[in-house]
């Protein structure tokens, strides 16, 4: 890197080893107790600079993966793009990562592609080296136990402190290693409700096609990131912003670019809002329900199209949610365990309807009723006239949940 080192002394920060948990610190303590440098890294010693309570605990060495390994025999190496070790605690894990080098081009432990995309990377460095090759400033900054100091090679701690994203080294360049940085800085930006520097983000828009070179199940896990980590509002609207979105959920974004997208948008809007509330609160949120959210606008075109064809309404339902998951899945997969469940909650919209007999009884135990209950209130809230079967099916379980207590007595 080009910026000097420097050291930022204990009594210029506010970061108190009784913030950091014990595991970590055990892990540093017998790195530096075996003769190797150790430190804290990256968000950890971001959030911990803001403030906030870390959620990961990231530790970098110049012990390779193989001499961590040793160290700690609750431990395992993991990873194929950079090797890492994971030393278990229970039920959490600390990572420790090596130095990372510099290393341009490709040779037998770094590999990119064409297009300057990298596919494999474990070529082992110094901590200078390590920091050139870190995403954004902001996570470019190291605890050192050993001292209590926190070390920088670039404007981290500044940018820090002024409130922006900044990309370490030509964004365009680090954009095309790894487009997934451009998700990257939308997640980071909204989560600390930081501004992006205007060098990092001028590329971003013309950029965006790189996106679709990514494996799809990485993004998948990106999506989760962006969607549910409590700032899914603002992430969404940088997405569309900066021509994200349509990389991630083509159809989803061909629907909300038409004429008569106001539900749709407005759907897909009240959803995001829920979750972030919902996330604020504690309350789980799922991946299904995220998906059929982003999704419906799209089946349900469909599905229509279908119907005007000729086809029964649940012809047309399960053949139109066949081809939105065909075609969705090539760019953000959606693992089964998800998909299920979301294909659950799209069937059960129609039977809503069904309010005679005992048909009622049998969709309140359905265990997907009330997440498709939830469903139908959005679908209500975004637009469409659903408000009177809403109100059915709430007085419905209120009635149900008593006459089960009579029951019981």
């Amino acid at each position: 890197m080009s910026e000097e080192k420097r050291i930022i002394s204990r009594s210029e920060h506010n970061i108190s080893r009784k913030s950091i948990r014990d595991e970590a610190l055990k892990v540093l303590y017998r790195l530096k107790k075996n003769g190797f440098d150790a430190y804290l890294v990256g968000g950890c010693v971001r959030d911990l600079l803001l403030h906030e309570e870390p959620k990961d605990f990231d530790v970098v060495t110049n012990a390779q993966p193989e001499q961590i390994r040793k160290l700690f025999r609750n431990s395992r190496i993991v990873g194929r793009r950079f090797k890492i070790v994971h030393v278990r605690f229970g039920r959490s894990f600390i990572e420790v990562a090596t130095f990372r080098s510099q290393s341009q081009g490709s040779d037998g432990h770094r590999q990119v592609d064409h297009a300057g995309m990298v596919l494999r990377d474990n070529v082992f460095g110094t901590l200078e080296e390590d920091a050139g090759r870190r995403d954004f400033t902001v996570n470019a900054l190291y605890y050192n136990v050993h001292d209590f100091s926190v070390v920088e090679y670039s404007s981290g701690f500044e940018d820090l402190n002024s409130r922006q994203i900044r990309m370490i080294g030509d964004p365009t360049e680090r954009y095309r290693e790894d487009p997934v940085r451009m998700l990257r800085a939308i997640r980071f930006a909204a989560k600390l409700g930081f501004e992006i520097e205007p060098q990092t983000a001028e590329p971003i828009r013309e950029l965006a096609p790189l996106l679709q070179r990514v494996p799809s199940a990485r993004l998948f896990e990106e999506v989760l990131k962006l969607f549910l980590g409590g700032h899914a509002v603002a992430c969404f609207d940088a997405l569309c912003l900066f021509g994200l979105y349509e990389h991630l959920f083509p159809l989803t974004h061909y629907c909300l670019r038409q004429q008569d997208s106001r539900d749709v948008l407005s759907l897909v809007r009240n959803a995001l809002r829920s979750t972030d509330e919902r996330y604020a609160s504690g309350l789980p949120v799922t991946p299904a329900f995220l998906f059929a959210v982003m999704l419906w606008g799209p089946m349900n075109q469909i599905a229509d199209r279908h119907r005007r064809s000729g086809m029964t309404e649940a012809d047309a339902m399960q053949t139109a949610v066949s081809q939105v998951l065909s075609l969705q899945t090539q760019r953000v997969a959606i693992p089964r365990r998800f998909s299920s469940p979301m294909q659950d909650i799209w069937a059960l919209q129609p039977k809503l309807k069904q309010r005679r007999g005992r048909k009622p009884r049998r969709l309140i135990s359905h265990p997907r009723f009330r997440a498709a209950y939830d469903f139908m209130l959005l679908r209500a809230e975004s637009g469409e006239e659903l408000t009177q079967l809403c109100e059915w099916w709430t007085q419905y379980q209120t009635d149900h949940a008593q006459t089960e207590i009579g029951h019981v007595r």
